[in-house]
């Protein structure tokens, strides 16, 4: 966002691809980035698989774009959308685009749009080939908008997270404790320690799928706050100003004792 201007954003669905049911809260997932300026579903209205789309359609404000298969064994609805994709790219008048679908047929066209220097947010099932997810800037799994309720709230992660099975599997994971290491000593200054924020954005950029929801967690200092390898700091620069979260890697204060023990 720059000034009081929310970007303004294409949110173009594969309905081939993507549940009704889900639809509501993608779009709220959604107004975190932006406007949704342009909402359109695409596919064969006239299949009888895609009935459940009609009242989200309604409800929603999404304009359902028709297309009918040509042959049987060819996706015409992927090319269609594609094609409105990269007229609505040269129009000018959008800063990125939400593409919904599990599908890799998307792949290019993320890139492509990257490339004009507008933003990708993807969105599909954790089934998505990863070439698409990387190539997007930020891929938001639609599991994790599901069952919201269930993710361990803020302030209480400690407590709630000992019944929570995705919280617990947090825990345990070695691959997620080296992947947030490796990226707290990244934005690290000379003392171990890095803003919560820049962590957070450099996750994102190597990681596009990165979410804390995935692992049970509504946000990231909640997941980081309830793993036991890393310390937390709350700092201001001035008093009238909110504090920041600043994370340190442990190992890193074992370390700077026993330097100073040595010397």
């Amino acid at each position: 966002m720059v000034g009081d201007t929310f970007p303004k954003l294409a949110v173009l669905i594969d309905a081939d691809n993507a549940q009704p049911l889900r639809i509501s809260q993608l779009l709220a997932e959604v107004t975190k980035y932006g406007t949704a300026h342009v909402k359109r579903a695409y596919g064969d209205w006239t299949s009888p698989c895609l009935g459940g789309w009609k009242n989200e359609l309604l409800k929603q404000s999404i304009q359902p774009i028709q297309q009918f298969a040509y042959t049987h064994g060819k996706n015409a609805t992927d090319s269609a959308m594609i094609i409105d994709a990269m007229d609505l790219l040269y129009s000018g008048r959008l800063d990125a685009f939400c593409l919904v679908s599990s599908d890799s047929d998307f792949t290019r066209l993320a890139a492509r749009i990257r490339e004009s220097g507008l933003i990708v947010y993807g969105f599909g099932e954790t089934k998505t080939p990863k070439p698409f997810v990387a190539a997007c800037d930020k891929f938001i799994y639609t599991e994790n908008l599901v069952h919201i309720d269930a993710l361990v709230p803020h302030a209480t992660a400690k407590v709630v997270s000992q019944s929570n099975g995705k919280a617990h599997q947090a825990r345990e994971s070695d691959e997620l404790e080296n992947k947030l290491r490796t990226t707290v000593e990244r934005a690290s200054d000379d003392n171990g320690w890095a803003k919560l924020s820049v962590i957070g954005s450099l996750l994102i950029k190597q990681y596009p799928d990165f979410d804390s929801r995935t692992y049970g967690y509504h946000k990231l200092s909640d997941l980081i706050t309830d793993l036991s390898s890393f310390e937390i700091d709350h700092r201001s620069r001035r008093t009238d100003l909110p504090k920041e979260i600043w994370v340190r890697d442990k190992r890193r204060e074992r370390k700077s004792v026993a330097g100073e023990v040595k010397t």
